[in-house]
């Protein structure tokens, strides 16, 4: 069966209904570029989208030298096929006429171009003097969780064993340090328990803070598809917006920001209450179940109404959702994350997991996601504050072991202290501590909270910013030397996506002019400074991305995350493989703790835990007391109210978010015309009552301030909870006049004008989502409607005051339910 549809009007496409424990249908979504046929495709080249962490596995259609499109690939375990809309239309973004070229250096307080070895000569002179004058300790490297795996561990080895400092994290600090936290305070160690196949067998899938059907669309068709069939799961919602998940949802819950905590251990009250706890796995496999009861005792459903403004008997029928499961499956995003108590209340999820015992069964699992591509990689590899292989900084044997890998001695690695988050990297830069930092793949400068001071510490004479980018960002044109990137398509490599599944990207096309892969930058940094390892030999030794794989599989060999059974020809052709991949498991890994729990025991784990109140990390000798078997740990918390609160100046919280349109700070995608045409500009979403209250209508221009700053938008309103202001992140200034900052011509368009410089005391994540705001008028809309999709949890409340978001014939995509005829792919000339 073919069809063509807008997937910008309809971004989940056609159904192909499905019954539980049945595999997922095939659907083949396909987009070349308006006069090219299939037929005039010279090359498909394997890849896997980098504009989620979906790990969405696709094929690039390739035409003189350009890239023209892309297909979903119908053998891979991930999507079957299927895209989402910025894997449909965000690839057009590479061949943009303001792509980087050249590196650039600042010359008289103005970029100009160079050649590379001008640039790499003043980056490697500097390092050098720092090095000698002021230590290791005064570089810092902040990455990104889009580049490839054998990237990010280039980087780890040059950084930790050549530079020797300790201050190398990746913009996964944003998006999902508390995934990798909360594992490791529940597991002992990172990986994911679960999989997307689990989406297959659950009978209830209960979703926290995770809006999937903007993140991870192609897994939110699969629910959508088991919705369709007679057997359908039930779902549960925790979102304080009217998502797509809400409104097919048996019970939604939309708490207060900022009470998690309480609004979960109010469920894990009623669980144990009803007593819908499996005491069997609780006794065999974990610790602290004792101690949750304890504190959950008075945690009752009409307690936490109380403080999540969500009445006792939704949370109640929750609780009996959860309870009643034959098999339950938990998936949690940013709204957890990004919120006061992140990893408490992300633990909490995992508890109750281990108290229902649903784990490692299919349909039985926690899915812990990831918000980027390779976000995965960026902690497996150790660019993103842990260390290499997942093991322990603080276990002197497992620095040892790393060091032999690497062929330094053990004093070489930095473990003295835990390794540095990015939110007190940019803090060391801003005391002058840190004087070299080196930004790959991430636009700081409109990502990272309270914009106006990120600005201060990026523009200081004394700090020395090196960008590696595709385009002149805002954070870019702040630099002292912009180095140009090849990116997706332009270059091979790795990516792990959020359920383990790791992907081979193939190049398709040559990148544009002198841009260079981030693999191939690192490397030629590092022989400029000619690192060494204890014998005297290149520190480095690979040379190309299949080497540097090579390399990273010793160091992940009898690791958790064992690689040592992958090789590019494996991975090219068929379906990306789930690690561990090794002799005991040569086809992948669907699920972790099918046999009980891995990697807790005090000698292998990869952490000790931490305070979940105060953040500080626990000694060996406490974790060995408490866990000297090796068991999951069941952590209860205490709820804590937010440090922001509302009050008479500031009467609203805000929250921010994304959009299935755009990704990060739009660098991409608002260079894909489909996707920036469907949200082209900032917005603030307010609900109906508030709304009515102040005299407000959809398309009104106001205003919102916080204590940091302010962000002016056209207003939406919507069926979000009353209090709650929502603006979209993603929006920036490199596409106004007024470049890198609002001025006195261009007001605040970023989100995080007004976010908090605050974290998880346990995973050091920014909170995006619990500052206390105001809201006023600025002028009326007139019948100007806001920029914002009509499509998704941005939907208006009177649909007919706004025209419906639509992308026209541009944005009409094949859809083919049945295999398609040729699915073989090649490596472009």
């Amino acid at each position: 069966m073919d069809a063509s549809m807008d997937r910008v009007a309809r971004p989940w496409g056609l159904r192909t209904p499905y019954s539980r424990r049945e595999p997922w249908p095939p659907r083949v979504d396909t987009f070349l570029e308006a006069g090219v046929e299939a037929e005039a495709v010279q090359h498909w080249v394997q890849a896997a989208s980098i504009l989620h962490s979906d790990g969405d596995a696709m094929d690039i259609a390739v035409k003189d030298g350009r890239m023209v499109g892309v297909r979903g690939r119908i053998d891979d375990r991930v999507n079957r096929g299927r895209l989402g809309p910025k894997d449909l239309f965000g690839w057009q973004a590479n061949g943009s006429p303001d792509r980087l070229t050249t590196p650039l250096i600042r010359q008289h307080g103005h970029l100009v171009e160079c050649d590379w070895d001008t640039a790499m000569e003043r980056i490697v002179a500097l390092s050098r003097e720092l090095l000698a004058d002021r230590g290791p300790a005064s570089l810092g490297f902040y990455t990104s969780g889009q580049l490839f795996l054998e990237e990010y561990y280039t980087l780890a080895v040059l950084a930790r064993a050549g530079i020797g400092t300790n201050h190398l994290d990746g913009n996964t600090r944003l998006c999902t340090a508390t995934a990798g936290e909360a594992l490791k305070e529940s597991f002992g160690c990172d990986g994911q328990p679960g999989c997307y196949d689990d989406i297959d067998h659950a009978d209830v899938i209960a979703l926290f803070g995770h809006n999937i059907a903007e993140t991870q669309p192609v897994q939110w068709m699969r629910v959508l598809d088991r919705l369709a069939d007679s057997d359908p799961p039930r779902l549960l919602c925790v979102d304080p917006r009217p998502t797509q998940v809400a409104h097919h949802a048996e019970v939604h819950l939309a708490p207060r920001l900022g009470t998690n905590v309480a609004l979960l251990n109010a469920l894990l009250h009623e669980i144990i209450r009803t007593d819908r706890v499996d005491h069997d796995f609780v006794t065999a496999h974990t610790v602290g179940f004792e101690e949750l009861v304890r504190r959950v005792e008075r945690c009752t459903p009409e307690w936490a109404a109380g403080i999540c403004d969500v009445p006792a008997a939704p949370i109640g029928e929750a609780a009996e959702l959860l309870g009643s499961a034959d098999r339950l499956l938990s998936t949690v995003l940013q709204g957890v994350y990004q919120s006061h108590q992140a990893t408490a209340a992300a633990v909490q999820v995992n508890n109750l997991h281990l108290i229902r015992g649903m784990l490692g069964r299919p349909g039985a699992g926690v899915l812990q996601m990831n918000g980027q591509p390779s976000a995965e990689n960026t902690r497996e590899c150790g660019a993103n504050g842990d260390l290499p292989g997942f093991r322990n900084w603080q276990n002197d044997s497992h620095v040892a072991d790393l060091a032999r890998v690497w062929n330094v001695e053990p004093q070489t690695i930095p473990h003295f202290a835990p390794p540095t988050h990015a939110m007190q990297m940019f803090r060391y830069a801003e005391q002058g501590t840190i004087r070299m930092l080196w930004i790959s793949g991430t636009n700081p400068a409109v990502s990272l909270p309270e914009l106006s001071r990120i600005r201060a510490i990026l523009s200081q004479e004394r700090l020395f910013v090196v960008v590696q980018d595709l385009f002149l960002t805002e954070t870019a044109q702040l630099a002292d030397v912009v180095l140009p990137a090849a990116t997706w398509g332009e270059k091979t490599g790795t990516l792990t996506n959020a359920d383990r599944t790791v992907h081979l990207s193939d190049r398709a096309v040559r990148p544009p002019g002198e841009a260079r892969s981030d693999l191939d930058i690192f490397l030629d940094y590092a022989a400029r400074m000619d690192f060494r390892d204890k014998d005297g030999g290149p520190l480095i030794t690979w040379y190309d991305p299949e080497s540097a794989f090579e390399a990273w599989k010793r160091c992940s060999a009898g690791r958790p995350c064992d690689y040592t059974g992958l090789t590019y020809d494996r991975l090219r052709g068929g379906s990306g493989i789930q690690w561990p991949c090794d002799d005991r498991a040569p086809d992948g890994t669907n699920r972790l703790y099918t046999d009980g729990i891995s990697w807790a025991h005090p000698d292998q784990c990869e952490s000790y835990g931490k305070d979940l109140v105060t953040g500080a990390p626990n000694e060996a000798v406490e974790y060995r007391s408490l866990n000297p078997d090796g068991k999951a740990l069941i952590k209860a918390a205490d709820y804590l109210p937010p440090h922001e609160l509302p009050d008479d100046d500031h009467p609203f919280q805000l929250t921010t978010g994304r959009t299935v349109y755009h990704f990060h700070t739009r660098t991409k995608t608002a260079r894909a015309p489909q996707l920036n045409a469907a949200a082209p500009d900032v917005w603030v979403e307010v609900s109906a009552v508030d709304a009515a209250q102040l005299g407000l209508d959809e398309g009104d221009l106001v205003e919102v301030t916080t204590p940091r700053g302010s962000v002016r938008g056209r207003l939406r309103v919507t069926g979000i909870r009353q209090g709650l202001l929502f603006i979209p992140f993603h929006y920036g200034y490199w596409d106004t006049r007024a470049g890198h900052g609002p001025n006195g011509d261009t007001p605040g368009r970023a989100a995080n004008e007004s976010t908090i410089t605050d974290w998880d005391p346990a995973s050091k994540q920014p909170l995006f989502k619990t500052a206390a705001a105001a809201l006023r008028l600025v002028e009326r809309g007139r019948g100007t409607p806001a920029p914002a999709p009509t499509t998704t949890a941005s939907a208006p409340v009177h649909a007919d005051a706004v025209l419906a978001t639509v992308g026209g014939p541009s944005a009409v995509v094949a859809q083919t339910a049945e295999p398609a005829r040729d699915n073989r792919t090649e490596d472009a000339p």
